[in-house]
């Protein structure tokens, strides 16, 4: 079992952090009280697969006196549970900002502090906790895809295939481009099967239209570019923190030359150890 423990300022970004590692596979409990960290853990040990990577975010809510949360994570070294915390953090005036920007009312605002007093005096009490963080991330000039792709760095597989997922779509240009898609690539330039009788009927998962397809010289240099291109940007989305990217591939009618790019691509996409489905929208529509 690993549990992380997300913590840190109110407004530094802790409930995106956490929206992040539910994308990534994490069970995450926003505010769980101290008391039942360790009880948790008890479950996820016990054998049940939901609680095997779990977000736990505790912050100034659960009070300002961090003895407890320590008193837990001993207990949890006492039973070899793996845990690890993050810390999310940012410049006062970024958090001040914020606070003003969403109109939202701070944690220790009841207690008569004016924000900017609120900022300061919530640090000073997170400051333990911050000393024995793990991994301390400063979010006051981070998009939300930069925090994401640094998430993944810090938690994910390492793995392509797991920080992002890619779909590759078929379809025909007179019923519409997907709408989902993010990137879209039109090969009615290739020689179309449709005008040969023999393969009419078929479509570009049956190999005599495929073979046509794919043997094209015109195929050959399209697809060198095509995948040279995917190889560069790939690793791009990744970084950018994109965790699905959807490709279409259009023809006329959708049910042979993109079929068949498709499949390759899709195919390509795999070898390089991404999850990659594959879709044929319009293969069998008339």
């Amino acid at each position: 079992m690993k549990i992380v423990i997300i913590s840190g300022l109110s407004g530094a970004g802790k409930s995106q952090a956490a929206s992040v590692m539910e994308d990534m596979g994490f069970f995450c409990v926003d505010n769980l009280p101290v008391p039942l960290i360790t009880k948790f853990a008890e479950l996820g040990m016990a054998g049940i697969g939901v609680y095997q990577r779990v977000v736990l975010v505790t912050d100034i809510r659960g009070g300002q006196n961090f003895d407890e949360l320590f008193q837990s994570l001993d207990v949890l070294k006492q039973m070899h549970c793996d845990y690890e915390i993050l810390f999310i953090d940012a410049q006062d005036e970024a958090i001040i900002k914020r606070y003003k920007q969403t109109r939202r009312s701070h944690p220790l605002s009841h207690t008569g502090l004016s924000l900017e007093e609120a900022v300061q005096t919530e640090r000073r009490a997170l400051e333990p906790i911050r000393a024995r963080a793990d991994y301390i991330i400063d979010t006051t000039a981070l998009s939300t895809a930069k925090l994401r792709g640094t998430l993944l760095q810090m938690f994910g597989s390492g793995e392509p295939a797991k920080a992002m997922s890619v779909s590759v779509i078929s379809f025909g240009f007179k019923y519409g481009i997907p709408i989902e898609a993010d990137l879209v690539f039109d090969v009615r330039f290739l020689l179309n099967p449709y005008y040969v009788e023999q393969l009419r009927e078929l479509t570009g998962l049956d190999a005599p239209v495929r073979d046509f397809v794919m043997e094209q010289d015109q195929t050959k240099k399209f697809m060198a570019k095509l995948t040279d291109m995917i190889d560069f940007l790939l690793p791009q989305y990744v970084e950018e923190g994109k965790t699905a990217l959807v490709i279409a591939v259009g023809c006329t009618g959708g049910h042979h030359r993109s079929v068949a790019i498709t499949r390759a691509l899709a195919d390509h996409i795999r070898q390089l150890g991404y999850q990659a489905a594959e879709n044929h929208r319009d293969m069998t529509r008339g």
